[in-house]
């Protein structure tokens, strides 16, 4: 029985994990954002008002990155955390002890024990929502690589710069990351929208695109032919790189089975490995995959 945690930089989302398959969620509450001090004693207070140990093991989903090798978590959105030794800082101030692990990581973590994943050594969780990420599991444990950046296949100038049949010229986009051709810019939601509009000269959300798009709509076609295009290179050299049997892909878009499946036929026929098989498959765990991931994180680190 241990106090999972799913970090956000609007809400702080708990719960109790008995089990990967038992995992009770409790109340959530604001995120501080600027005190550090509230923030420990908001993960203190729901730890202790769903009955967890009061010194025992804390586990944490976050919108963040751990450096392995300096401990300090890069997490612009919530300031009081950002640039501190995060797993030290928490223990030292809550007296117990403490995992962290990024958002992205404990989806595919999720996926890989109790979702899409089970059975397949290695695992290549996607999100395609707000932004591109990712997350490695291999035999069970999640993979961060130096830096804690394994996995975040949005990023890097790799993007194409023609894509669709037939061709059209695509922009290189600035990135968050500070990079310019990033996948991120194209591939997350409001990057359909900047490629639909480039295509047509029309602002559309992308949950409009896909409504017109799943309507038969010849305009949203082009859009999703040409965001296929772009997206599933990169997603293809990615996998033959990791060595995935399954992707799990997360994040708004992904609610759309029909976008899967497409991304799922494009990337097939892009990777060396030729497989009959689906390999990009919607995710399981639709409701608060990464709270799972850090139930199912903080039980593997117990039971170590």
């Amino acid at each position: 029985m241990i106090a999972c945690f799913d970090i956000g930089g609007s809400a702080i989302k708990g719960a109790i994990a008995y089990s990967p398959e038992d995992i009770r969620p409790l109340p959530k509450v604001p995120t501080p954002l600027d005190d550090f001090d509230a923030f420990a004693s908001a993960l203190a207070k729901i730890a202790a008002d769903g009955g967890a140990d009061p010194t025992g093991l804390i586990s944490i989903s976050i919108a963040g990155v751990v450096d392995s090798d300096t401990g300090k978590i890069t997490c612009a959105n919530i300031p009081c955390i950002h640039g501190r030794t995060l797993v030290a800082d928490l223990s030292a101030r809550l007296q117990r002890p403490v995992l962290v692990a990024n958002d992205a990581d404990c989806f595919a973590l999720s996926e890989a024990v109790v979702g899409a994943g089970r059975e397949h050594r290695v695992v290549f969780g996607v999100i395609l929502g707000t932004g591109v990420g990712g997350g490695i599991v291999i035999d069970g444990k999640i993979h961060e690589g130096a830096g804690g950046f394994a996995g975040e296949w949005g990023h890097g100038p790799v993007s194409a710069t023609l894509a669709g049949n037939p061709p059209i010229a695509i922009p290189r986009y600035a990135c968050g990351c500070g990079q310019v051709g990033c996948v991120d810019p194209v591939g997350a939601a409001r990057g359909m929208e900047r490629l639909h509009t480039h295509l047509h000269g029309v602002n559309l959300t992308s949950t409009a695109i896909m409504a017109a798009w799943n309507g038969g709509d010849a305009a949203a076609e082009r859009t999703i032919e040409v965001y296929i295009d772009i997206v599933s290179g990169p997603l293809a050299m990615t996998i033959n790189i990791v060595g995935a049997s399954i992707v799990p892909v997360g994040g708004g878009l992904a609610n759309s089975v029909a976008l899967v499946q497409r991304l799922d036929e494009a990337v097939r026929a892009r990777i060396l490995r030729k497989t009959g098989k689906p390999l990009v498959v919607p995710a399981e765990l639709k409701i608060e995959p990464g709270l799972i991931g850090a139930g199912v994180l903080g039980l593997m680190g117990i039971r170590r």
